[in-house]
């Protein structure tokens, strides 16, 4: 399989993410590049990711008037991202707009059209938020009818939760590209993310790509949680170069000193969090 993760670089300076990004570039599938990012630093930083590589997914979640988004989607099909993102709350009409003139600017470039990628319902909203802006039934009923109007109109693309992974996929096929926030590894507490789900358990429910932020770019060594996320999806996934002596099953802390129980990830990555001392912990041979 493909390298899965999207590393969303939500920080407030641009140098700090070009930074970041050049030292994650090998372990990961794309960078995000969302409204902190591009309001601080504009088309450019764009470009010069670009001009490094790597995949950039640029997620502004456009809505508008049609004729406003899809000169927005030329705007950024120019700039060369593989992503982009559009409310599908905008209709239909918008809808098409935008899938229309990624395709057509794309083939003035001679290049392969952004995925543009419909938001249903934003991964922090529940059932009572929905309720609050007047919308019936559940979450899940909302992205299911925002998901077939979006792929009605033509897009090829969604971002979902994770819990909806499944039902998407019964319902539309194999074919629409699934993007998924809401992704914490076990060890990592939800956040402002209310419907979430592990890497591990999103790529098994049918997830094409994993948007991890905070869990990544938050560490204290982001690529070495990088790296981790990586192995509990597929170890094969983790770059030759990067891989190494799996540590014992059961080792001591290094830092309390109170005997745990690993698991297969822990144990190759030689990082864990323990419980007794509640601290994220380097092994030490």
């Amino acid at each position: 399989m493909d390298n899965p993760i999207i590393v969303a670089l939500d920080l407030p300076s641009p140098q700090k993410a070009l930074k970041l990004a050049e030292e994650l570039a090998p372990l990961v599938g794309a960078f995000k590049v969302g409204k902190q990012l591009f309001v601080s630093g504009g088309p450019d930083i764009v470009r010069k990711l670009r001009a490094t590589g790597t995949k950039v997914f640029l997620d502004l979640k456009l809505h508008d008037i049609p004729n406003t988004v899809a000169k927005a989607v030329i705007a950024a099909t120019d700039l060369g991202v593989q992503m982009t993102t559009v409310h599908a709350s905008g209709g239909t009409e918008m809808l098409t707009a935008a899938e229309n003139a990624a395709h057509e600017q794309a083939a003035m470039l001679r290049a392969e059209p952004p995925l543009v990628l419909a938001v249903t319902v934003l991964t922090s909203m529940d059932d009572d938020n929905l309720a609050e802006l007047g919308v019936g039934g559940s979450v899940q009923e909302q992205v299911l009818r925002l998901s077939k109007l979006a792929t009605g109109a033509g897009l090829r693309g969604l971002v979902c939760s994770p819990q909806e992974i499944g039902m998407l996929r019964a319902e539309l096929g194999d074919d629409v590209q699934l993007v998924t926030p809401g992704i914490r590894p076990a060890t990592i507490k939800a956040d402002d993310q209310k419907r979430t789900m592990t890497p591990a358990e999103a790529v098994q429910a049918g997830a094409n790509w994993l948007v991890i932020g905070r869990p990544i770019t938050g560490a204290a060594d982001p690529k070495a949680a990088a790296i981790g996320i990586l192995h509990s999806i597929d170890p094969e996934l983790v770059p030759e170069g990067e891989r190494r002596e799996p540590i014992p099953e059961v080792v001591d802390c290094a830092e309390c000193g109170q005997s745990l129980k690993l698991d297969a990830t822990e144990q190759a990555t030689g990082r864990y969090h323990c419980p007794h001392c509640d601290k994220d912990v380097v092994h030490k041979k």
